[in-house]
């Protein structure tokens, strides 16, 4: 497959980005092209249009497919395993929302309650450090609600919401004072 200069542009710069969310940059890149492309890909092909080795193609193959961001596709009269990517950019954001939260939210809520628990008997911590450890506490546990409230908010729906977030602010803020 060529890629366009606009193709290599966008799925160069989501590379980059990826590498600033904490991913690798070769899956992101192989996400951003399988999100691009009109049909799926076999792993070779993704190697040579992306000029990348085939092992990495492999190894990052299956970490977007450990995320769910991936799925194997049988193409008639190919054996080869051909690879697509969901093309709903709300799917995608409540796939990466939800993988983030089950690996890096929910461990630390984990660690945060260990932590007032423990503080409960700790006389060397003092009473403002035990305050923030339980506020850090309360405002990640509302955020995890909030999320696991709008996860299944219909997209149509979310972008109203998203549309008129500004008039809700204004209105909220001009009736406490």
């Amino acid at each position: 497959m060529n890629l366009t200069n606009t193709m290599e542009k966008f799925i160069l710069h989501w590379g980059e980005m990826g590498t600033r969310w904490g991913v690798n940059r070769t899956v992101a890149q192989i996400h951003a092209l399988l999100y691009l492309t009109e049909a799926p890909m076999d792993a070779e092909s993704i190697a040579k249009t992306l000029g990348v080795a085939r092992s990495n193609v492999s190894t990052s193959i299956k970490e977007l497919q450990s995320w769910g961001l991936i799925k194997t596709v049988p193409v008639m009269g190919d054996r080869r395993d051909h690879f697509d990517s969901h093309k709903d950019l709300w799917e995608i954001t409540r796939i990466i929302m939800d993988e983030r939260k089950k690996r890096e939210i929910e461990p630390t809520l984990t660690m945060l309650r260990q932590c007032v628990v423990e503080s409960s008997d700790d006389k060397q911590t003092s009473k403002v450090i035990k305050q923030r450890i339980e506020d850090t506490l309360t405002f990640m546990n509302m955020m995890s609600d909030w999320y696991e409230q709008m996860k299944d908010v219909p997209p149509p729906v979310l972008t109203k919401l998203m549309k008129t977030g500004a008039k809700i602010t204004s209105f909220l803020c001009q009736k406490k004072k």
